[in-house]
Order: C-alpha cells, then structure tokens, then sequence
C-alpha cells in the first residue's frame, strides 16, 4: 500500500475561524460554548438552551461574516454547512501549498466531504414556506443546498479537482470516516491528493427538540454555558451541541516529498466497526471502540504500548464516555500494552467547542495531528471530578489545563448513533 500523509489542515470552530487561532484558544483553555437562549423564543423554552457556535463578526478577528469569506453568490448556493466546508478546505488547501494548474494534477485530486445532518435549517424553512403558499414557494436551490455531497460538490468545482468527488453521511463518524476512506483511496492510487473532511451546522430548536427528548443533550448548566460540557466529570450528563468544520489535505508520501511539501503526520492505521447493539446507546463493555481502535492498531502495525495520546470521543454523556475509558483501557493495558491506567494519556476536546457532530471527528483529527506534531495535549475542560465510579477513571485525563509530552502515535476516536464506530491511528514519520 501507498503511504499518506498529511500535508495541510483547516478549522472553522467555536474557538474562531482558523487552525492558529483555534489551536491556542484551546490550549489556553478557552471555551466557545456559548447560551442560545436569546437566539429567538423558540431556543428559549428548550430544555438545553447552550451550544458552541461558530463566532459572528469580523475575519480579520477570525469570526464569521460569510460576505467576507466567501465568493459573491456563495451564501445563495450554499447551505451553511457547505460554506463552512469551502472556508476550511481554503485553509487547508493554503496551508499544504497546493494549487494544481495541470490537468494531470487535477485530475490525481479528489474531494471526500461528509455531513451527519446537512441543512436543516433549509428542510424546515422550505417544509413551512410550502405548506403556506405551494410549489411556488420552493426554491429551485433547495434539493443542492439540502444535499450532503454538495459540500465536496462546491470544493470540487472551486478548484477545478476531477479526483473522486465523494461524501459520507454516518452520524457523528461522518469526519473520521471522510478522512480513512479518502486516506485509502490515495493507498489505492484512485488519487495522489485528497481534501477530506467533514462539516455541520444545524444549531436549529428542530435539532436540539429532538436532542434533547432522546435525553442526550445537557440540560443542568444553561446559566453556566462554559461549564456544560464536562467530558469524563462524574456530573457530565449530556452533549453540547456544536458546528463547524474540519478539512486535511492527504497526500501520498513520495508526491509529498517531490514537491517539498511540509508533513505534519502519517496516517498509519484505519480501523472500522459496529456495536450491533442498540440505535443511541453504546454497549457498556465498549466492545465496539475497542474493535475500532484495535484495527486501526493492526493496520499500522504497531502495539497497544506505542500509542502516547487517544483525542477520545466522549461527548460528555453518562454511558458513552464510560464505554470509551473502558475500551481505550482493555485495548491499552495488558501484555502488549501499558503497566498502568495512568500512564494511558487520553483527553476529550469537546469541553472546549461541544459535540460537532458529523464535524467532530475530523476536527478532533486535526486536534490530534497538532498534539503529535507539537508534542502537546490539549486539556479536557470542566474536568474536576473523573468518574463515576471514580476508581474505573484513572487514566491521564489532561484535566483542564494543556501537557507537554512527547508524542509519536496518537488515535482519533469518532463514534455515531448507529453504532458505528472509527478510529484513526496518526504517527510521526
């Protein structure tokens, strides 16, 4: 198999507009989880009423004003989710310094980017305006801003790449799957550069209502926003939900080193799986992660006992986060594996920006590359209690406040309803 790297990253989060920005932010501890209560009176008689919204005002601020970072007749054609598509692929296209004029470098160019939900906000506007007045009050933009693969669709015509134009829709392994799969199709040659990724916003009461009365959304913390995201705390008790977007740029190793591109990482290792279980619900053994991550594992070749950071997934729910410490432990300690739970380093970066949904695991992907190319893990915030039981939480958490440690492997964990399950295994070259 060909060898990917990865060569340039890009963020659009609640921390700012930016993978400078938004990196410090988060490593200073900041949080972008802000009340939504005021947003209309529909949010305000939510039960969850907090959020991590991508920050409105000026780019030079690094905030969102989509007249400032888009192209004129980008906000008509598309859906808010795809716009925050197109700004982090710019970035990260920029970053990797690569712009392909020649036919055959584009066409050796693909795009893989997925949503969990797309446009929400264009259903239900659309489903209302045409239960009022008809056919005539739909728009004829409204089934290319509603679909999903219109994200990469955008990208794709952007920038003139005739790789493979794909999208993957798997709840909230929707990003770690649009980066595995497309990492793949360079190791089979179908492409040499691939921008991969994953974008959400759907910040909308339709959304949260349904949230929250699956009873998976934090309720307890709406006067105290910065608080309520509490991975691994034992009074975590529900996501925040968040939007943005994620985007690398991969690229096969010998093309990377051709045109001298700068390499933050390799992706050395994909692994895949399913609970089989139940539709919210993660089985309590965590049987699914720890396939996921065990694959990931086999494929890089590499033991339990070489992995120095895991970005976990854990949202801040009751069940999911035990089911992933508990996982991450079976898998890390053992024969092959550690001596003890503390020296398994494992942080959850949702304190700081909320649940991203199907953003989440490619946006939590660039965290990891940054920790592995910086040797610095980023804190899991609201972190003052680990438990519940606190005995079976007794890993290093990274509470509240960033570490430096060397880092040579990491895993990025994304698990969706479903039951579907990703890792990806990112190492130093």
């Amino acid at each position: 198999m060909r060898k990917v790297v990865v060569t340039g990253l890009g963020l659009v989060t609640p921390l700012g507009i930016g993978v400078r920005r938004t990196w410090q932010r988060l490593l200073d501890g900041q949080c972008g989880i802000v009340s939504i209560k005021n947003r209309s009176p529909e949010f305000a008689v939510l039960p969850s009423q907090v959020a991590g919204v991508v920050p409105e005002g000026k780019k030079k601020d690094g905030r969102w004003n989509a007249k400032e970072w888009l192209n004129p007749g980008d906000e008509r054609k598309m859906a808010r989710f795809a716009q925050y598509a197109m700004v982090a692929s710019t970035e990260a296209l920029s970053d990797a310094g690569w712009a392909p004029k020649a036919e055959d470098d584009l066409e050796a160019t693909g795009v893989y980017m997925g949503s969990g939900i797309g446009s929400l906000d264009d259903v239900y506007d659309t489903t209302v305006a045409y239960e009022k007045g008809g056919y005539k009050k739909v728009s004829p933009l409204f089934v290319p801003r509603l679909l999903i693969n219109l994200a990469a669709g955008h990208v794709s015509m952007r920038y003139g790449f005739k790789g493979p134009n794909h999208a993957a829709t798997t709840a909230c392994t929707t990003g770690a799957h649009s980066i595995g799969d497309a990492a793949r199709l360079i190791q089979f040659g179908d492409a040499d550069v691939m921008i991969a990724g994953g974008a959400e916003s759907c910040i909308h009461p339709l959304a949260i209502s349904g949230f929250a009365r699956a009873r998976s959304l934090a309720t307890d913390w709406n006067d105290r926003p910065t608080e309520s995201s509490r991975p691994f705390d034992r009074e975590r008790a529900g996501f925040v939900i968040g939007e943005g977007a994620g985007v690398v740029v991969l690229e096969e190793l010998e093309h990377a080193k051709q045109r001298g591109a700068r390499i933050y990482a390799e992706v050395a290792g994909y692994g895949l799986s399913s609970d089989a279980y139940h539709m919210t619900a993660p089985r309590e053994d965590g049987h699914g992660p720890y396939l996921a991550m065990k694959h990931a594992l086999r494929h890089a070749g590499l033991k339990p006992s070489s992995i120095d950071y895991i970005n976990a997934h854990a949202t801040s729910t009751p069940l999911g986060d035990a089911a992933e410490n508990r996982a991450v432990k079976n898998l890390l300690l053992g024969e092959e594996g550690k001596t003890t739970a503390s020296e398994i380093n494992m942080s959850s970066t949702k304190g700081a920006i909320g649940h991203l949904l199907g953003a989440a695991g490619s946006v939590e992907a660039v965290f990891t590359i940054l920790a592995l190319h910086n040797n610095t893990l980023p804190p899991t915030l609201n972190l003052n209690h680990p438990g519940d039981p606190p005995e079976d939480f007794d890993c290093n958490y990274v509470a509240n406040t960033a570490q430096q440690k060397d880092v040579h492997v990491a895993l990025s964990n994304s698990f969706g309803f479903g039951g579907t399950n990703a890792s990806l295994c990112f190492s130093k070259m």
